[in-house]
């Protein structure tokens, strides 16, 4: 971004908030930088050289915008006397940046608090300018893999004695093949069967069987080292999978809920599954022949050298050619292998979807639909599969042919050399042992950098996760809360999922010890927000909320959850009995606590009446139950948990009339004591809260008894009989 001068960008007397630029000339509409600056009291736009062309006082616009335009968009002002002024153009790189400058300045003009988005999602690589596979995900290409492939051998380190068994073994298999089988096959052929060995019948017959039993001991001790080595290997692939899963499961489950919200459950299980895979698939298999890989070579040149240096060189010729072509396949591998890792991920969300709402996907004969929608992630799936596999066997094909060229330089130039008896048959016969433990390496390593690419995408993608801001648990000097009282304040609170359209603007409410709050408003208004503050699912973006006295942000996470019981609006129980359900917050409890909880929630009634009662097994997310009985054992669950702030989120939405007045006598005698919470969809079921507090656009804005609040005929008075007249013109349909 480019800024004006010194003078005018620190302007005292109007001094400056935010800056941003456009990168388009709405005069020639070619390419052309513009910066516009939000001041206290205007706005103002520069061209590339810092020259002032625009300055428009805040007190004169009405509202800000951007129209859309093709492939970018436009800055407008609407001014209080009606004239609409464009400010600038720019393109789609930029627009969502020039967006949030336009909601700032409507802000300010409007007289509310500045609060847009500071930073933004990053789409492309800072470094190379690529697309990202993933808003604010790292570049394939620009990735440090020296740094992931040390954090991924890092996974060896509780297994040290395995690892070293594994690659141990994976050397001394490899030294065998190299020293030992070449040298065996030398001798036998210029010291027992060659025409100069000068040996008797019987002197050549117990040499051959010297020669040949060390073959066989060579054979025997291989098979040996492999079987441990494969031993070994089956604990590290089976115990570092673990850990994976462990590592990033443990992550996920402490993250915050944002980091939910951006992403879809498909992309992320198959960051559990399909990249961990790849990742311990490896370090068990990839890293021992790399190593074992790299010993055969080295060791295969230094023999060769040893018995003919000339012959070496002349079959070494190709080797040149194949690093080439592996460094030049390197980078497109890598990026072609983190596509087909996102197939899966959208492969994987489709499936999860589509599991989960087949009750919907019947109910409106969806099937097909659903069917060719999974056919494309599965299409698009084996497409970027095919297009990594054939750029795979493309490259394996010019490496085939140049690997193939060394059998002719040893039979024709070893040939040679052998005729003109530069070179024995014997040692001739140990190059060609010798050539496949140079060249079968190097062979290989383009699968072992196949293994690679795929570790690496699959790494990138289970790091992201692993180091991604997870929720503040511990902050130093947290305190731990043994009993609260339960007073809670709202102290100028300001929240928005998006910064930039908040939906809190400044909530002020005190809540005493034993109050019932019912939380009244439209749709959208904040209701739910409020309260995912008060369990810190989400940290507010200014002021604080307050319980005791005491900072939310300065308790310890588990601490502060410990006190609050809470009923969502969509009941989740996880799969297994109905009192294990029950007891999911407190294990610990008895089962005579159990049916006290389900008791005071009305639930106890319908749970004997089952063949198996409590043992009952209610079903993945409860799919044996109906929606009342779901919500039943979770409110059962709340209240065996036994907080002493409790949060009621349309907790009586999915159940009767009849349940409802038994849930809410429930409700009454458990409120007792206890500082509670509640969000009705039926506005009649509030009568008895102490006091209504009514949101509306982010702000409190009636607070009061139920009949306060219908004698003053406000926002809640209307919300009231709406709701009145609906259920009465509905009564009148059916």
């Amino acid at each position: 971004m480019s800024s004006p001068s010194e003078a005018d960008s620190t302007d005292n007397d109007d001094p400056l908030l935010l800056s941003e630029w456009a990168d388009l000339d709405e005069e020639t509409h070619r390419f052309g930088e513009r910066v516009v600056q939000l001041h206290q009291r205007s706005v103002r736009v520069y061209d590339g050289a810092g020259v002032l062309l625009v300055t428009v006082p805040l007190a004169d616009i009405k509202s800000a915008r951007t129209e859309p335009l093709v492939g970018g968009a436009r800055l407008e002002l609407t001014l209080k006397n009606g004239t609409l002024l464009p400010l600038v153009e720019c393109t789609a790189r930029v627009s969502a940046r020039v967006s949030e400058l336009a909601r700032g300045i409507e802000q300010l003009a409007q007289g509310e608090e500045l609060a847009v988005k500071l930073t933004h999602q990053k789409t492309r690589c800072e470094r190379c300018n690529r697309l990202l596979p993933e808003p604010d995900s790292s570049c394939p290409a620009c990735v440090q893999r020296a740094a992931i492939f040390r954090r991924i051998l890092s996974y060896l380190g509780p297994y040290r004695f395995q690892a070293v068994s594994v690659i141990g073994g994976s050397l001394l298999i490899a030294a065998i093949n190299t020293f030992a089988t070449p040298k065996l096959t030398e001798g036998i052929t210029d010291k027992v069967l060659g025409p100069r060995s000068g040996l008797s019948l019987g002197e050549g017959s117990v040499q051959l069987g010297l020669y040949v039993g060390g073959m066989l001991l060579a054979l025997l001790l291989g098979a040996f080292l492999q079987w441990y080595k494969n031993y070994n290997a089956s604990f590290l692939s089976a115990n570092i999978a673990k850990d994976l899963r462990a590592s990033i499961y443990r992550a996920l489950e402490h993250l915050q809920l944002s980091f939910f919200d951006k992403r879809q459950m498909g992309a992320i299980i198959s960051r559990v599954t399909q990249d961990t895979d790849r990742v311990w698939g490896f370090l068990v298999d990839g890293v021992p022949y790399l190593l074992s890989g790299t010993l055969t070579l080295v060791g295969g040149l230094v023999s060769g050298l040893l018995l003919s240096w000339k012959l070496t060189l002349a079959i070494l010729l190709p080797v040149p050619l194949v690093a080439v072509l592996m460094s030049l396949i390197w980078k497109p591998m890598a990026s072609k292998y983190h596509k087909v890792g996102q197939k899966w991920g959208r492969l994987h969300t489709q499936l999860n979807e589509s599991l989960n709402g087949i009750r919907v996907v019947k109910a409106f004969v969806r099937e097909d639909g659903e069917w060719d929608k999974f056919r494309s992630r599965n299409s698009e799936l084996a497409q970027s599969g095919l297009i990594a596999d054939r750029w795979w066997f493309r490259s394996e094909t010019f490496v085939t042919v140049l690997v193939g060229l060394a059998p002719l330089i040893n039979w024709g130039f070893g040939g040679y050399l052998v005729l003109h008896s530069e070179l024995t048959l014997g040692k001739l016969m140990a190059m060609q042992i010798l050539l496949w433990q140079v060249y079968g390496p190097l062979q290989w390593f383009g699968q072992v950098n196949q293994w690679f690419s795929r570790a690496m995408a699959g790494a990138e993608r289970v790091f992201e996760v692993i180091d991604s801001q997870s929720e503040t648990y511990d902050k130093p000097g947290a305190v731990a809360l043994e009993t609260v009282e339960g007073e809670i304040r709202f102290e100028n609170v300001r929240f928005g999922y998006d910064k930039s359209n908040p939906v809190l603007k400044g909530i002020d409410l005190t809540v005493k010890p034993g109050e019932l709050i019912g939380l009244v408003g439209r749709s959208g208004a904040g209701k739910s927000t409020t309260v995912n503050l008060l369990c810190r699912f989400y940290e507010a973006d200014g002021g604080c909320v307050r319980l005791d006295g005491i900072d939310l942000r300065d308790i310890e996470l588990s601490s502060l959850r410990r006190h609050i019981g809470i009923v969502l609006q969509e009941p989740f129980l996880f799969n297994g009995t109905i009192a294990e359900n029950i007891a999911y917050g407190k294990p610990e409890a008895s089962f005579e606590e159990i049916i006290e909880a389900a008791r005071a929630a009305c639930a106890h009634e319908f749970i004997v009446q089952k063949p198996d009662a409590y043992d009952t097994n209610v079903g993945e997310k409860g799919g044996k139950l109906s929606g009342g009985e779901k919500q039943r054992i979770s409110i059962a669950r709340a209240i065996l948990h036994n907080p002493k702030i409790l949060i009621l989120d349309e907790a009586t939405s999915s159940v009767d009339v009849e349940t409802e007045k038994k849930i809410q006598q429930a409700i009454g005698n458990l409120t007792a004591g206890r500082t509670t919470f509640a969000i009705a969809h039926r506005l009649s079921t509030l009568r008895n809260a102490d006091r209504l507090v009514v949101i509306d656009k982010g702000r409190i804005a009636e607070l009061g008894t139920h009949a306060e609040l219908m004698e003053k005929q406000g926002i809640f008075y209307n919300l009231v009989e709406t709701q009145n007249q609906t259920s009465k013109a509905l009564a009148e349909t059916i």
